[in-house]
């Protein structure tokens, strides 16, 4: 827990009315700015505002203690109703950091970074098409499915727990990989180490494209390898109005 103390700049990602008065009622001076530029400012912690906020927050590399809002459980966001009370908080420094493992994925596309999760699906709806997932350069299953999608603790709430993942607490350093609307009813799922995990595309019969947290990265051609690890940690400010991660 952090002590007392005065935060002269307080990053904002996002649109806020509410945000921007609670940080200059606690004495703060609010920065309202895109992901990049408040990542580039003096600002000690950092407010963003929903998940599209926080995600762009993460890819601009903020390295300040960053307060999500309206951004779900899983990350412990704050509910938009207890923003006043949470954002004074926040500059007083009455919060608690915790970090959460962020991916980089990378692939003949390039390198991109992901909170919450990798995905490769088909482009065209209700298509099928064949992947591989390997750890540590060992097969871990084969399937055809209209995707597979890779969670960190962060994402297992979101497309994962959608396709069946389980939930996952934020301390915890693994990955759990899901087929999405998989070809098969008794198609296993997994929980891997977060480093070494590899995905693979098998077949051309439609397009499949590669998705690194709300991003499309672009297609992936059958026989490339996407390469998913952890990279780095982001400091997510947690306080007593945060939603908790089980409820």
């Amino acid at each position: 827990m952090s002590g007392n103390r005065t935060v002269p700049t307080v990053g904002v990602v996002g649109d806020h009315e509410a945000v921007v008065a609670a940080v200059e009622r606690a004495g703060g001076r609010p920065k309202v700015a895109d992901a990049r530029t408040v990542a580039a400012t003096d600002a000690a912690v950092v407010v963003a505002i929903g998940e599209a906020g926080l995600l762009a927050a993460v890819r601009a590399g903020v390295t300040a203690p960053i307060l999500p809002v309206e951004s779900g459980r899983a990350v412990r966001s704050v509910p938009g109703m207890a923003v006043a009370p949470a954002v004074e908080r926040l500059v007083e420094g009455e919060f608690e950091s915790v970090d959460y493992p962020v991916l980089a994925v990378e692939s003949p596309l390039g390198t991109a970074r992901a909170l919450q999760d990798v995905m490769l699906v088909t482009a065209e709806p209700a298509r099928i098409s064949e992947y591989t997932v390997r750890f540590d350069g060992e097969r871990v299953g084969r399937f055809r499915a209209d995707g597979v999608v890779v969670a960190t603790p962060a994402g297992s709430q979101g497309y994962a727990g959608a396709a069946g993942s389980p939930v996952v607490r934020p301390g915890a350093d693994v990955l759990s990989v899901v087929p999405v609307s998989p070809f098969a009813t008794d198609q296993d799922d997994w929980v891997l180490p977060m480093d070494g995990v590899e995905l693979t595309v098998e077949r051309d019969e439609t397009p499949v494209e590669l998705l690194a947290d709300d991003r499309t990265a672009g297609a992936v051609v059958p026989g490339e390898t996407v390469r998913v690890a952890r990279d780095d940690t982001v400091s997510l400010a947690v306080v007593p109005e945060s939603y908790g991660v089980f409820g």
